[in-house]
């Protein structure tokens, strides 16, 4: 290996979280510019794996560690969303063998562009970035939290916020039963944060497969939301197509989740 300059570079690593991406930007607020970047290259320390981006040499990067340098070097409005939150949230028992899943980050339409070189690279499974503008702004939003992953942290959605993101893809991407399957295991949701989020929601189809779901699979919490504060919009919802009516929250649902005899299809 050539020459570096052993106490910047040294700096650098301890600041670098392994097993993550390192973006210029933040190189050079480590006093690491591109010329210096390039030298580090240059001697095997580091590895481009895109433009301005860099991982430590002979290191496997997960998904993980490229969201990790969107969220906390780039200052990215971006977060690990739907299913994929559940299951780093813990309720996992549903989905698919990790590798099997596509991972879901979300994000604001009007401000978030992925870098190019997290679009192109070949992670570890598929990544599908979300931009359904799906709630209100608020100036007190405690539906992200952050989930510790190795040495770094990784903003995530609360387990209320990533439902109503998975109820959000049904039928096109997401299929009814296993929201439902889902649903059923949410059994320690906060009301008060539901309930915020139900009123800032803006999709009337998330919003009542939520109430439906939540009322049927029996969860406790149910009875504390205040459904008349919640925009539930007019006419009916056709979810699935010859499937079950419920006149209640006017949507259709899969017969083999109907338990009467008779229900009148939409």
């Amino acid at each position: 290996m050539g020459s570096v300059p052993e106490s910047k570079l040294n700096i650098l690593m301890k600041a670098w979280p392994p097993g993550t991406v390192a973006v210029l930007p933040w190189l050079k607020e480590q006093g690491v510019y591109q010329q210096l970047a390039y030298k580090y290259e240059q001697s095997s320390w580091i590895k481009r794996i895109g433009e301005g981006a860099y991982i430590r040499d002979g290191e496997i990067v997960p998904w993980t560690g490229g969201v990790y340098a969107l969220q906390s070097q780039l200052d990215l409005p971006i977060h690990v969303g739907g299913k994929t939150a559940l299951a780093m949230n813990g309720f996992s028992h549903f989905l698919s063998p990790r590798g099997k899943t596509p991972v879901y980050l979300f994000s604001d339409p009007a401000t978030t562009r992925l870098p190019a070189w997290f679009r192109n690279h070949k992670w570890e499974t598929k990544i599908l970035h979300k931009m359904p503008h799906l709630f209100a702004r608020s100036t007190k939003d405690s539906t992200l939290t952050t989930i510790l992953v190795e040495r770094y942290e990784l903003r995530v959605s609360s387990p209320e916020r990533a439902i109503l993101e998975v109820l959000h893809l049904v039928p096109q991407e997401q299929s009814f039963v296993e929201a439902m399957h889902l649903m059923e295991s949410l059994t320690s949701l906060r009301p008060d944060v539901v309930q915020s989020l139900l009123e800032r929601c803006k999709s009337i189809k998330a919003k009542r497969l939520f109430l439906f779901l939540a009322e049927v699979t029996g969860q406790l919490w149910f009875c504390k939301l205040r459904l008349t504060k919640i925009d539930l919009g007019k006419g009916k919802r056709l979810i699935v197509k010859g499937g079950s009516f419920n006149a209640k929250y006017q949507i259709t649902f899969p017969k083999e989740l109907d338990d009467t005899e008779e229900a009148p299809e939409l």
